[in-house]
């Protein structure tokens, strides 16, 4: 990109700032936009329109696609191709959700908030109410993760057995629903 090329750019996002309220979520929207009509043009080859030798195929429209952010919905129109087998970075096949909104969800979880209270934060930050049911489906996916990486086995040597870590009958534990392998 040149100078020139570069200036107009800073020009036309701060225009978008200083105009829109929701700016800062149209300039991702647009960003993202741009990035998969990139990644397009680099998977066949040539850009849209273009003739070369070296095209490895042809464009066959947009379908619509709906990726709920950290700054709301995004509405994306991702570019297909002929033959089918486009497939983008920035986001998997079936995801709906940025992966870092995801990370967050578990992280509450973890910490301890309620489902409701989830949907009611996630309302309140990105504009859309995750169901409870939505939450517990990714917090059983992080729950199964967990239980593998406790229950995986151990290949180094550890200083500590387990009558080392074995209670005295005068302890309680202090959680009866502890989990077992």
């Amino acid at each position: 990109m040149t100078k020139t090329e570069d200036k107009t750019a800073v020009g036309a996002v701060k225009d978008i700032l200083l105009s829109n309220p929701d700016g800062l979520h149209e300039v991702i929207r647009a960003v993202m936009q741009e990035v998969l009509e990139a990644e397009m043009d680099e998977a066949l080859g040539a850009a849209k329109g273009e003739r070369t030798p070296e095209r490895l195929g042809y464009r066959s429209g947009h379908y619509g696609r709906t990726l709920i952010t950290r700054v709301g919905k995004l509405e994306l129109r991702v570019p297909q191709d002929r033959s089918g087998h486009f497939s983008t970075e920035l986001f998997e096949r079936y995801q709906r959700s940025e992966r870092a909104l995801v990370a967050t969800l578990a992280e509450m979880y973890v910490q301890g908030v309620s489902t409701r209270k989830v949907k009611a934060i996630t309302e309140e930050l990105c504009g859309h109410a995750f169901s409870a049911s939505s939450i517990s489906a990714i917090n059983k996916r992080l729950d199964e993760s967990l239980k593998a990486f406790a229950c995986r086995p151990l290949q180094e040597p550890f200083p500590y057995s387990l009558s080392t870590l074995a209670m005295r009958r005068s302890e309680r534990p202090a959680s009866s629903g502890a989990r077992r392998c």
